[in-house]
This record gives C-alpha cells, structure tokens and sequence, in this order.
C-alpha cells in the first residue's frame, strides 16, 4: 500500500507494463549471474579459502596470508597470471593511475582507442588541461582515436597505433557521454587489430563498471592488463574502499611498484579488518551487479516511455550497468538526482547541488545516499552539468529499491 500512496497511478501502471516487456531481459541477465556465481565460488573451492583468510594484519603486513590469497583469487576469476587487490587503492582512477604510471617512461606514446577517457583520467594523463604531477609532466605524449558514430574506430587502428605506441588504453564504460559501452566482444577486435599492427604494445582495459555484466572479462579476450574500483561492481556493496589490477605478471609487478615503491611491491599492505568484507563481496558481486542491471533496464523502460532518449534501450545488450538519460535541462538534471537522493537510505534529507568536484572541468551533482561513500554500485546518480544534460544513473544493492528510486526520479520529472 505505501508504494501506491506514494506513486501516481500512472506511474503504476507503467511499471506494470514494463516489467511485462523486460522479463526476457532479465531472464539473461540471472543467467550470467549464475554463471559468474559459479566460476566464482569454484575459484574460491580449488583455492582453499577458509577463516583463516580473513584475518587483520597492521603496519608493513608482510605474510598476509589473506592478502596474498585474494590476490591469488582475482588472478584466477579474471584468468590473469597475476593480480593486485588492495584497499589502499582510493579509487578507480588510482588504480588506472597506477597502471599508467608504472608501465609509461618519458618518451613513451600513450593512446586512447575509445575517444577521450573519464574526465578524471583525463588529468591522470594532462590532457585537456594542466595537472600538477600529469603522464604530460614526465613526457609522455598523448593521442586520442575520435570514435565514429559512439563506436570505437577499429578499422582505422592499423593506421593510428605506430612502433612508438607504448600502451593503448581501452574505457570500457561510456563515463560521462552518450557512446555505447564496450562488450568482450568489442574489446577482444580492439585488442586484436592492436596485436596485428603493434605486437609489443600494452592493451590496458579500465575495467570500472563492466565486471560481471557479461560471462568473461577482458584479460580472456586478449587485454593484457585491466584495472578497475572495488566500491564499484566487484565489492559487492560491502568493499569498503579500494581497487585491482589484473592482468601479465611482469605488467602487475610494475603496478605494483609505482603503489609502494620499487623493490617492495607487492609485499606490502595493511588489510586493516577489511579481508572478510572484500572476500564476501567478491562472492555477491555477481548477484548484486545483476540487481543493478535489472534496475538499468527498468530506468530505460521507464524513461523511453516518458519520452526521454535512453542509452542503452531496455532490449539491448549491455557492456556496464550505467544508464544514461538524456533529460536536457539542468534544473531536470537536478531534480532527477535529488528525487534519487530523497529515497535514498543514507542521508536522504540531503539536497544535491553541482560543485567544482576535484578532477571534474564542469560542475558535476552527485546523489549517493550511500553506505559506502559514493559506492556506485550502490543506487546512484551523477552527472557533469553540460549539454545535453544526460544524468547517469548506475547501481542498486536490491532491484526493489532501484525501482523505487527510479519511479521516484520519474514522478519528479511529471512537474516540468
């Protein structure tokens, strides 16, 4: 009865008619939940991981057993010959950083394949404008592949990557733009086209948003190294801060010293009384990433009906869980996040307002009534105030509260 009294009838019926339409949609996405649930848990069955793995350690936390192994896991669910999960990540652009970093010298080229990257990697490189400690400081250079029509360009990689070309980075996700999100499939042609012209040049795959959305994950496609948030698919929820990096040993270790520091590595790393949450985590991350889709799904439903333009559409396949909307004014930018923000279990009496968000060119307004602060796997909302004023909707640790946010932001929206 509360969801009546709270929603218009219209809206209502609405729902109805588009779970109706979405059943199929979500019948596919259950089944790579399962699918993922499986590799994960036979991962964790062959690896032994028991109680004893979820113990603290402090200080330089040399021997960390359950450090040491959930490094071990990672490596085997993405099928990578090694990885580095750690929470003294404090991002996933730190973790993209890192790999940057670690493997780039001065001289080196480095190359965007998808256009240009997520605005905070975009000062990671200095590349649109100055950043203090930027790739463009060390002298490394910078070139950017335009997409044609949303999709990556791969017949014109042949002639874009040269001998010189050290590393070509590869955004999975749409970040903030209207392109489609890459697929496995799109990322293994990338991957290949970039082998065929430049067989030494490092395939790196930020892996945000993406993991668990399809049956395998980049580095099972020809990616030699993916980075990615451990606050975003993979935690679960319950991570609570970090990131990984999985990929060719030799590529992993140079991460890893760009982390610490060289000689040290992987050694090292406090785990801090976080090794259960993010062992658990990893565990639900199927399922809780199958709750954020089915939320995206139902957001396209809702809003292609209202006469918004949605990206994806509810039928088509997916590469990450952002849905994007376009909503073309601000003050509708707004209110979509403050009606998200308002159903919100954690500081729901918060009202949302753009600022001068570090990282960000535009003024960017984020809801996340988060347990996690700004978990994007958790429901969601952000976006950069600038034409055509598309939020970007993402995540939901229960599809029953995805929908409610959604018809909430939907009801909003009626008063304009």
């Amino acid at each position: 009865m509360g969801v009546i009294k709270i929603f218009s009838q219209r809206l209502l019926d609405l729902k109805r008619i588009v779970l109706g339409e979405v059943a199929e949609n979500f019948r596919r996405v259950e089944e790579i939940s399962e699918v993922n649930t499986l590799k994960i848990l036979n991962a964790m069955r062959r690896l032994k991981i028991s109680d004893a793995h979820f113990k603290t350690s402090t200080g330089y936390a040399y021997g960390d057993i359950g450090r040491e192994k959930l490094d071990e896991l990672f490596a085997e669910i993405f099928c990578a010959e090694s990885a580095l999960v750690r929470t003294q990540f404090v991002s996933g652009t730190h973790a993209l950083a890192t790999v940057l970093f670690g493997i780039l010298r001065p001289n080196d080229e480095l190359v965007s394949l998808t256009g240009a990257p997520y605005d905070t990697l975009q000062t990671v490189i200095g590349h649109t404008h100055a950043a203090k400690g930027s790739l463009k400081e060390f002298g490394i250079s910078y070139r950017e592949l335009p997409l044609i029509n949303g999709k990556v360009d791969v017949a014109a990689i042949k002639n874009f990557v040269t001998p010189k070309t050290k590393l070509a980075l590869i955004q999975r996700s749409r970040g903030y733009s209207m392109r489609e999100p890459l697929t496995t499939s799109d990322i293994e042609k990338i991957c290949a086209a970039v082998k065929a012209t430049n067989p030494a040049c490092v395939t790196f795959v930020d892996n945000c948003y993406g993991e668990f959305v399809e049956t395998c994950e980049p580095i099972e496609v020809g990616a030699d190294i993916a980075a990615g948030s451990l606050i975003k698919n993979i935690g679960g929820g319950l991570a609570p801060t970090g990131g990984y990096i999985v990929g060719k040993k030799n590529l992993v270790e140079l991460a890893s010293y760009r982390l610490t520091a060289p000689g040290m590595g992987d050694e090292l790393g406090a785990s801090l009384g976080t090794p259960r949450l993010l062992y658990q985590g990893l565990f639900i991350a199927p399922h809780v990433t199958a709750q954020a889709l089915k939320g995206a799904i139902f957001a396209a439903g809702i809003f292609s009906k209202l006469g918004y333009k949605t990206r994806p559409l509810p039928e088509d396949f997916r590469g990450d869980i952002i849905q994007a909307i376009e909503l073309q004014s601000a003050e509708k930018l707004i209110a979509f996040c403050r009606a998200i923000q308002n159903f919100s279990p954690v500081d729901s009496f918060a009202a949302p307002e753009p600022w001068d968000m570090p990282g960000y060119e535009d003024k960017v307004i984020m809801a996340a009534g988060t347990f996690v602060q700004g978990a994007s796997i958790e429901l969601s909302a952000d976006a950069p105030i600038r034409e055509p004023y598309a939020v970007y909707m993402q995540g939901g640790l229960t599809f029953e509260h995805a929908v409610i946010g959604i018809l909430a932001a939907a009801q909003e929206l009626e008063k304009f």
